[in-house]
């Protein structure tokens, strides 16, 4: 038993195997594990959008701005779960929330807090994004300017469709996840993944193996 069990960790297809396993479960782990320490099923984001972009040179992407204080296309950010009575609407240094869109709940905006209601014991946020309209943050904007997302008849994002706030950013990164979301993206990354697996496994196996009948021969 132990021997077959010797014989067959030996074979460097099921060490390659084990390996490629090892990876995947150490990923999967890493994600769970952020979901749990920071409390949100979403705890990294990629920003698809340039609503949150404030830009006077027009460029609204991390490459050009990797250390504005609002959000561009391409950012990675991190998500913290947090009780919505701790949420600021201190604007224009309120926070920036992650909430799902009233209207499509499987939608997921990105947008900053500009002032909150209490309805009858409930907390309703209106939000803004930083770059929409003409008033830009950190001008003060007026009620137009709002979001129009209301909640059962009253404006503003009712606290329960709050995913967290937004506590770090980080340049660029996220482009890695739009690429991937991207129609050829994601079949690009599985091709060099299988490259990368035929060169660095499966080509010195089959160069031993014609080493070996080479050696027979003689």
């Amino acid at each position: 038993m132990n021997h077959n069990l010797k014989k067959l960790w030996s074979n460097e297809y099921v060490q390659t195997a084990v390996v490629i396993g090892l990876v995947a479960l150490l990923i999967f782990g890493f994600w769970y594990g952020l979901q749990i320490a920071l409390n949100t099923p979403y705890p990294a984001l990629a920003v698809v959008s340039g609503s949150m972009c404030v830009s006077y040179d027009g460029a609204c992407d991390g490459w050009s701005h990797p250390f504005s204080p609002t959000l561009h296309i391409g950012d990675l950010i991190i998500v913290q779960g947090v009780n919505p009575q701790e949420l600021s609407a201190d604007y224009p240094n309120s926070d920036i929330i992650v909430f799902k869109k009233p209207s499509n709940p499987d939608e997921l905006i990105v947008h900053r807090i500009v002032a909150v209601d209490e309805i009858n014991g409930t907390l309703y946020f209106r939000t803004k994004g930083d770059g929409n309209s003409h008033v830009k943050w950190p001008e003060i904007p007026s009620p137009s300017d709002y979001d129009p997302w209301g909640t059962n008849g009253v404006p503003g994002i009712r606290e329960d469709y709050v995913v967290g706030k937004v506590v770090m950013r980080i340049p660029w990164i996220g482009h890695i996840v739009l690429f991937m979301r991207n129609s050829i993206g994601l079949p690009i990354i599985a091709a060099l993944i299988v490259i990368i697996i035929f060169v660095e496994f499966i080509l010195p196996l089959l160069k031993g193996k014609k080493q070996k009948e080479g050696q027979l021969q003689t």
